[in-house]
Protein backbone atom coordinates (compact mmCIF):
# COMPACT_ATOMS: atom_id res chain seq x y z
CA UNK A 1 0.00 0.00 0.00
CA UNK A 2 1.33 3.43 -0.95
CA UNK A 3 1.07 5.32 2.34
CA UNK A 4 1.44 8.73 0.71
CA UNK A 5 -1.61 7.95 -1.43
CA UNK A 6 -3.43 6.66 1.66
CA UNK A 7 -2.73 9.95 3.40
CA UNK A 8 -4.05 11.87 0.39
CA UNK A 9 -7.17 9.67 0.30
CA UNK A 10 -7.80 10.25 4.00
CA UNK A 11 -7.38 13.99 3.48
CA UNK A 12 -9.98 13.92 0.71
CA UNK A 13 -12.36 12.00 2.96
CA UNK A 14 -11.89 14.46 5.82
CA UNK A 15 -12.63 17.37 3.48
CA UNK A 16 -15.77 15.66 2.08
CA UNK A 17 -14.28 15.40 -1.40
CA UNK A 18 -14.75 12.36 -3.64
CA UNK A 19 -11.78 10.29 -4.75
CA UNK A 20 -10.94 6.88 -6.24
CA UNK A 21 -7.86 4.84 -5.41
CA UNK A 22 -6.90 2.76 -8.45
CA UNK A 23 -4.90 -0.42 -7.76
CA UNK A 24 -3.52 -2.41 -10.70
CA UNK A 25 -4.08 -6.06 -9.76
CA UNK A 26 -1.11 -7.35 -11.77
CA UNK A 27 1.66 -5.36 -10.09
CA UNK A 28 0.01 -3.44 -7.26
CA UNK A 29 0.72 -0.01 -8.72
CA UNK A 30 -1.64 2.68 -7.45
CA UNK A 31 -2.83 6.16 -8.33
CA UNK A 32 -5.40 8.51 -6.85
CA UNK A 33 -8.17 10.11 -8.89
CA UNK A 34 -9.74 13.22 -7.36
CA UNK A 35 -13.18 14.24 -8.59
CA UNK A 36 -12.44 17.94 -8.41
CA UNK A 37 -9.30 17.61 -10.54
CA UNK A 38 -9.15 16.82 -14.29
CA UNK A 39 -9.16 13.13 -15.19
CA UNK A 40 -10.78 13.19 -18.66
CA UNK A 41 -7.57 11.98 -20.34
CA UNK A 42 -7.45 8.84 -18.22
CA UNK A 43 -8.49 5.67 -20.13
CA UNK A 44 -10.90 4.88 -17.28
CA UNK A 45 -12.49 8.34 -17.22
CA UNK A 46 -15.95 7.08 -18.18
CA UNK A 47 -15.81 4.38 -15.53
CA UNK A 48 -14.67 6.91 -12.93
CA UNK A 49 -17.69 9.06 -13.72
CA UNK A 50 -20.01 6.10 -13.17
CA UNK A 51 -18.31 5.17 -9.92
CA UNK A 52 -18.44 8.70 -8.56
CA UNK A 53 -22.19 8.64 -9.14
CA UNK A 54 -22.80 5.18 -7.72
CA UNK A 55 -20.24 5.27 -4.91
CA UNK A 56 -19.51 1.57 -5.45
CA UNK A 57 -16.04 0.04 -5.34
CA UNK A 58 -15.09 -2.95 -7.49
CA UNK A 59 -12.92 -4.57 -10.14
CA UNK A 60 -12.78 -3.25 -13.72
CA UNK A 61 -11.02 -4.46 -16.85
CA UNK A 62 -8.32 -2.22 -18.34
CA UNK A 63 -5.93 -2.55 -21.29
CA UNK A 64 -3.31 -3.62 -18.73
CA UNK A 65 -5.55 -6.13 -16.99
CA UNK A 66 -7.79 -5.89 -13.95
CA UNK A 67 -7.78 -2.96 -11.58
CA UNK A 68 -9.58 -2.48 -8.28
CA UNK A 69 -11.29 0.85 -7.73
CA UNK A 70 -11.65 1.88 -4.10
CA UNK A 71 -14.32 4.57 -4.29
CA UNK A 72 -14.59 7.15 -1.53
CA UNK A 73 -17.68 9.36 -1.85
CA UNK A 74 -18.94 11.58 1.00
CA UNK A 75 -22.23 10.55 2.57
CA UNK A 76 -25.00 12.69 1.04
CA UNK A 77 -26.52 15.37 3.23
CA UNK A 78 -29.88 17.11 3.06
CA UNK A 79 -30.33 20.56 4.55
CA UNK A 80 -33.99 21.55 4.84
CA UNK A 81 -34.68 25.23 5.37
CA UNK A 82 -37.98 25.44 7.19
CA UNK A 83 -39.55 23.35 9.94
CA UNK A 84 -42.89 23.03 8.15
CA UNK A 85 -45.32 20.17 7.51
CA UNK A 86 -43.47 19.11 4.34
CA UNK A 87 -40.27 18.87 6.38
CA UNK A 88 -41.95 16.69 9.00
CA UNK A 89 -42.75 14.15 6.30
CA UNK A 90 -39.47 14.57 4.42
CA UNK A 91 -37.09 14.05 7.35
CA UNK A 92 -37.88 10.37 8.12
CA UNK A 93 -38.09 9.43 4.43
CA UNK A 94 -34.72 11.05 3.67
CA UNK A 95 -33.12 9.28 6.61
CA UNK A 96 -34.43 5.94 5.39
CA UNK A 97 -32.90 6.75 1.98
CA UNK A 98 -29.50 7.25 3.63
CA UNK A 99 -29.26 11.02 3.94
CA UNK A 100 -27.82 12.88 6.90
CA UNK A 101 -30.61 15.41 7.50
CA UNK A 102 -30.53 18.85 9.12
CA UNK A 103 -33.54 21.13 9.54
CA UNK A 104 -32.86 24.84 10.03
CA UNK A 105 -35.50 27.39 11.03
CA UNK A 106 -35.16 30.45 13.28
CA UNK A 107 -38.88 30.40 14.06
CA UNK A 108 -39.05 28.65 17.41
CA UNK A 109 -42.80 28.19 17.11
CA UNK A 110 -42.10 25.75 14.24
CA UNK A 111 -38.67 24.39 15.18
CA UNK A 112 -39.63 22.29 18.18
CA UNK A 113 -38.55 18.89 19.44
CA UNK A 114 -42.20 17.79 19.53
CA UNK A 115 -42.54 18.33 15.78
CA UNK A 116 -39.10 16.91 14.90
CA UNK A 117 -38.26 14.25 17.48
CA UNK A 118 -34.77 12.83 17.30
CA UNK A 119 -33.78 14.88 14.24
CA UNK A 120 -30.93 17.31 13.76
CA UNK A 121 -33.04 20.43 14.29
CA UNK A 122 -31.41 23.86 14.65
CA UNK A 123 -33.55 26.82 15.66
CA UNK A 124 -31.34 29.58 14.29
CA UNK A 125 -30.84 31.70 11.19
CA UNK A 126 -29.30 29.81 8.24
CA UNK A 127 -26.51 32.36 7.78
CA UNK A 128 -25.37 31.71 11.36
CA UNK A 129 -25.67 27.92 11.13
CA UNK A 130 -23.80 27.67 7.82
CA UNK A 131 -20.77 29.47 9.22
CA UNK A 132 -19.98 26.36 11.26
CA UNK A 133 -21.66 23.82 8.99
CA UNK A 134 -20.76 24.90 5.45
CA UNK A 135 -22.48 23.44 2.43
CA UNK A 136 -20.61 21.34 -0.13
CA UNK A 137 -21.22 19.55 -3.47
CA UNK A 138 -22.53 16.45 -1.69
CA UNK A 139 -25.29 18.39 0.03
CA UNK A 140 -28.85 18.95 -1.18
CA UNK A 141 -30.70 22.08 -0.07
CA UNK A 142 -34.50 22.29 0.02
CA UNK A 143 -35.93 25.67 1.02
CA UNK A 144 -39.58 25.42 2.03
CA UNK A 145 -40.43 28.37 4.32
CA UNK A 146 -41.96 30.69 1.69
CA UNK A 147 -40.08 33.48 3.49
CA UNK A 148 -37.27 35.14 1.51
CA UNK A 149 -35.69 36.44 4.72
CA UNK A 150 -35.03 32.81 5.65
CA UNK A 151 -34.76 31.04 2.28
CA UNK A 152 -32.70 33.42 0.13
CA UNK A 153 -29.33 33.22 1.87
CA UNK A 154 -29.03 29.41 1.99
CA UNK A 155 -30.26 29.12 -1.58
CA UNK A 156 -27.59 31.53 -2.82
CA UNK A 157 -24.96 29.75 -0.74
CA UNK A 158 -26.06 26.41 -2.19
CA UNK A 159 -25.61 27.74 -5.72
CA UNK A 160 -22.20 29.25 -4.99
CA UNK A 161 -21.01 26.08 -3.26
CA UNK A 162 -22.19 23.74 -6.02
CA UNK A 163 -24.67 21.70 -3.98
CA UNK A 164 -25.86 18.79 -6.11
CA UNK A 165 -29.51 19.76 -5.62
CA UNK A 166 -31.10 23.14 -4.94
CA UNK A 167 -34.88 23.35 -4.68
CA UNK A 168 -37.30 26.00 -3.46
CA UNK A 169 -40.99 25.96 -2.64
CA UNK A 170 -43.23 28.51 -4.32
CA UNK A 171 -45.20 29.29 -7.44
CA UNK A 172 -43.59 30.41 -10.68
CA UNK A 173 -44.60 33.98 -9.83
CA UNK A 174 -42.93 33.69 -6.43
CA UNK A 175 -39.85 32.19 -8.05
CA UNK A 176 -39.72 35.01 -10.59
CA UNK A 177 -39.51 37.53 -7.76
CA UNK A 178 -36.84 35.37 -6.13
CA UNK A 179 -34.76 35.44 -9.30
CA UNK A 180 -35.03 39.22 -9.44
CA UNK A 181 -33.59 39.43 -5.94
CA UNK A 182 -30.81 37.01 -6.83
CA UNK A 183 -29.87 39.03 -9.92
CA UNK A 184 -29.59 42.12 -7.77
CA UNK A 185 -27.31 40.09 -5.48
CA UNK A 186 -25.04 39.24 -8.43
CA UNK A 187 -26.00 35.58 -8.96
CA UNK A 188 -25.46 34.51 -12.57
CA UNK A 189 -28.26 33.25 -14.80
CA UNK A 190 -26.46 29.94 -15.19
CA UNK A 191 -26.41 29.37 -11.46
CA UNK A 192 -30.03 30.44 -11.02
CA UNK A 193 -31.08 27.91 -13.64
CA UNK A 194 -30.01 25.19 -11.23
CA UNK A 195 -32.83 25.98 -8.81
CA UNK A 196 -35.75 23.58 -9.06
CA UNK A 197 -38.84 25.70 -8.53
CA UNK A 198 -41.56 24.70 -8.04
CA UNK A 199 -39.74 22.13 -5.94
CA UNK A 200 -40.01 18.38 -6.53
CA UNK A 201 -40.92 16.03 -9.34
CA UNK A 202 -44.07 16.88 -11.25
CA UNK A 203 -46.24 14.01 -10.02
CA UNK A 204 -49.34 16.01 -9.17
CA UNK A 205 -48.55 16.03 -5.46
CA UNK A 206 -50.94 17.99 -3.23
CA UNK A 207 -50.57 17.06 0.44
CA UNK A 208 -47.39 17.79 2.45
CA UNK A 209 -46.60 14.08 2.45
CA UNK A 210 -46.96 13.81 -1.33
CA UNK A 211 -44.83 16.92 -1.85
CA UNK A 212 -42.18 15.38 0.40
CA UNK A 213 -42.15 12.27 -1.80
CA UNK A 214 -41.72 14.41 -4.92
CA UNK A 215 -38.89 16.41 -3.32
CA UNK A 216 -37.02 13.28 -2.22
CA UNK A 217 -37.45 11.84 -5.71
CA UNK A 218 -35.86 14.94 -7.23
CA UNK A 219 -33.00 14.84 -4.77
CA UNK A 220 -32.22 11.19 -5.46
CA UNK A 221 -32.43 11.79 -9.21
CA UNK A 222 -29.99 14.71 -8.94
CA UNK A 223 -27.60 12.58 -6.90
CA UNK A 224 -27.68 9.47 -9.07
CA UNK A 225 -28.38 10.93 -12.52
CA UNK A 226 -26.74 14.35 -12.57
CA UNK A 227 -27.08 16.50 -15.67
CA UNK A 228 -24.41 18.80 -17.09
CA UNK A 229 -25.63 22.31 -16.38
CA UNK A 230 -24.12 25.65 -17.14
CA UNK A 231 -22.62 27.56 -14.24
Amino acid sequence: MDFSLLSQLNAERAARRAAILVTEMADGRQRLIQKDKPYSDDPLAEEFGKRFRSGKSGIVETVLGEAFLTVSVPAPRLVIIGAVHISQALVPMAKIAGFDVTVIDPRTAFATEDRFPGSSLIADWPEDVLKDRPLDPYTAVAAVTHDPKIDDFPLMEALKTGCFYVGALGSRKTHGKRLDRFREAGISEGLMNRIEAPIGLDIGSASPEEIAVSVLGSIIKALRKPLDKAT
